[in-house]
């Protein structure tokens, strides 16, 4: 299996975990806790799939060798993959807005949770808050977005299974 297969995977399996935590574990526990655990896999599964359809062009040697940090993947894929593919640029906003969420939930002195929101203070004190539907939205839009990696590093998976 090629490395861009096992992350296509992973992309699909972490997605998997982030919805079933939200539909399934989250109204039997009801804590809003649980919100920031399901953004962390919503991210994971938006970075694998990043990554995945990287892997899958420089296999093609379609983009130059790069760093594998976030930053140098997310700029590859704003600046290489989004015009090639035609890929909606929202994914690169949301990709950025999950990301802060769990940047500023790093830096936060304080977090709690209040009725049915995580609140995560910045040291500034300015609030940032996390609901089911802010968390539903981003999981609608990650599904959508790790489908069409799927397709697209998926057209030529033949060449490999073939050949062994």
């Amino acid at each position: 299996m090629e490395q861009f297969q096992i992350l296509r995977d992973k992309a699909l399996q972490k997605i998997k975990v982030a919805d079933h935590m939200l539909f399934m574990t989250y109204p039997l526990v009801k804590d809003p806790r649980l919100l920031l655990s399901i953004i962390e896999n919503i991210f994971a599964s938006l970075d694998y799939g990043v990554s995945a359809l990287l892997q899958h062009e420089r296999l093609f040697k379609r983009i130059p060798a790069f760093h594998d940090t976030f930053p140098s993947r997310f700029d590859m894929f704003k600046n290489k993959m989004i015009p090639r593919y035609k890929i909606n640029p929202t994914y690169a906003k949301l990709i950025i807005d999950v990301r802060g969420i769990i940047s500023e939930h790093k830096k936060s002195p304080v977090e709690f949770a209040r009725k049915d929101k995580f609140i995560i203070c910045s040291p500034s004190y300015s609030l940032k808050t996390i609901d089911i539907n802010l968390v539903k939205k981003y999981i609608f839009e990650t599904k959508i977005f790790v489908d069409n990696i799927n397709k697209i590093v998926s057209k030529h998976e033949g060449i490999f299974t073939r050949s062994k």
